[in-house]
């Protein structure tokens, strides 16, 4: 289906420097769990009013005018020389950042919009991915692939070292709003990472909850080449998921967000289907936007990582056996964790022990709520995309993510609830696959047996 495939360098529209320096990154940037790529891809559809307008010249134009702002991302991740060996970025004049543009000979009706399997190697197409080494010498890689409708999709791979999601989505909001034809971007980024959130002069953890949640070990390596994972989506329908948030708060007394609920659902399924032993500890990982709670909040242009993780532990025994709302709650209750206090410890924990190996074990399961992160507003004049889908297959410390997403926008016949995507060991996926039917069951009444 892939016709052509080509590679061109996006040069900043003016160098804003003219010395080679270095940029320092926070410590959040350098947490090892985010030492990877993030990969997304945004999908659009053609319009009347800009049919005639080609996608690839508007895009690599307002790219190339956004750049100056956001010079970093054409910059190269390297390892400072001292003992530590911390990330840092190399920047020089004319760095620039590779867009490859692709086009194929099928419409995004046919494929509906890229709605379903996301487990195609078609999709994997769609979206740069780069080797290790190549994903710090280009941190940020871009792809955009015409289709035979005039439609068009958008694959990011961004090292998430530089930004996470919101950080991300900032970057390619001032990209459209050059490209719809504005003089200047509305926010203006802001770098200052070791200084907004670097340790404290006398680094100290506080907080007790760090050192519950995280370990040293220098061995230990959560992204192994050998986890063969597969990726594959689930509906909930709205019918099915109020009345299981309505089962669990006959049971508790409590509301409980769909996060919390879905989220304690799924992450017991996924621990029981990939039959873990007993006594293995188990943690349920997702993050928290900190950038009003600390202390003083960070500058709205702020566009590195802006989040902490959280986590709930517990034994795959007492998961399994508890009833889904204690877990539930123990999520919720979570959310009240992390303190100013709490994002202060984690940054002088990963200044102090960062050489030593932090991590937060094997049975990590990272969740995060990808339907109102603002995907919508990144629009380059064609209107926001239709659909957005995640390729990253870690999250957190975890092989087996979990992503919350909205339905295509241009599918007419889903309009009644949202995805799960979950990536999950292939052997676990039948066990799992059973244990979701019941979201997307036309059943009036909700087994209870499974709750």
């Amino acid at each position: 289906m892939m016709k052509n495939k080509e590679q061109t360098l996006i040069f900043p529209s003016y160098t804003p420097f003219t010395e080679d320096h270095t940029l320092p990154l926070s410590h959040l940037d350098t947490d090892r769990n985010l030492h990877l790529t993030i990969r997304y891809l945004r999908v659009y559809t053609s319009t009347t009013a800009n049919h005639h307008n080609d996608p690839f010249h508007v895009i690599s134009t307002s790219l190339s005018q956004t750049l100056p702002h956001y010079y970093a991302l054409a910059g190269t991740l390297r390892h400072r020389q001292n003992p530590d060996n911390r990330l840092e970025l190399f920047c020089t004049p004319n760095q620039t950042i590779p867009l490859i543009h692709a086009t194929v000979d099928i419409t995004l009706e046919s494929i509906n919009y890229l709605d379903e399997n996301p487990s195609s190697h078609f999709i994997e197409q769609l979206v740069p991915n780069p080797e290790p080494e190549e994903g710090m010498k280009h941190p940020c890689m871009i792809q955009l692939t015409i289709f035979k409708c005039g439609g068009f999709t958008l694959g990011a791979a961004i090292h998430h070292s530089l930004c996470d999601g919101m950080g991300g989505t900032m970057f390619f909001n001032s990209v459209a709003e050059l490209a719809r034809g504005v003089t200047r971007i509305t926010v203006e980024p802001v770098w200052d990472r070791e200084k907004l959130l670097g340790p404290r002069d006398v680094p100290r953890v506080d907080s007790d909850l760090i050192r519950e949640f995280l370990s040293l070990d220098k061995e230990f390596l959560v992204y192994k080449e050998d986890i063969v994972s597969v990726r594959e989506c689930f509906d909930v329908r709205d019918k099915c998921l109020e009345e299981f948030k309505r089962l669990l708060f006959d049971q508790s007394g409590v509301k409980f967000t769909t996060f919390e609920a879905l989220g304690a659902y799924i992450w017991r399924s996924k621990i029981k289907a990939s039959q873990v032993e007993d006594n293995e500890k188990v943690k349920f990982a997702y993050s928290i936007n900190i950038r009003r709670l600390i202390k003083p909040s960070l500058p709205a242009g702020y566009w590195g990582n802006g989040c902490v993780p959280m986590y709930v532990q517990l034994s795959a025994k007492d998961l399994i056996e508890q009833p889904i709302w204690k877990t539930a709650e123990l999520i919720k209750k979570s959310k009240t964790n992390v303190t100013d206090e709490y994002v202060r410890s984690f940054i002088d924990y990963q200044h102090l022990h960062y050489a030593d190996g932090i991590t937060a074990g094997k049975w990590v399961s990272g969740f995060t709520d990808w339907r109102h992160l603002g995907h919508s507003t990144v629009d380059f004049g064609w209107g926001g995309p239709v659909t957005v889908l995640p390729l990253g297959r870690y999250l957190l410390g975890s092989v087996e993510p979990c992503f919350f997403l909205p339905y295509s926008t241009a599918c007419a016949d889903k309009k009644d609830g949202f995805k799960v995507l979950v990536n999950l060991n292939e052997v676990a996926l039948p066990a799992f696959r059973e244990d979701m039917q019941m979201f997307a069951s036309s059943q009036e009444v909700l087994p209870e047996s499974r709750i």
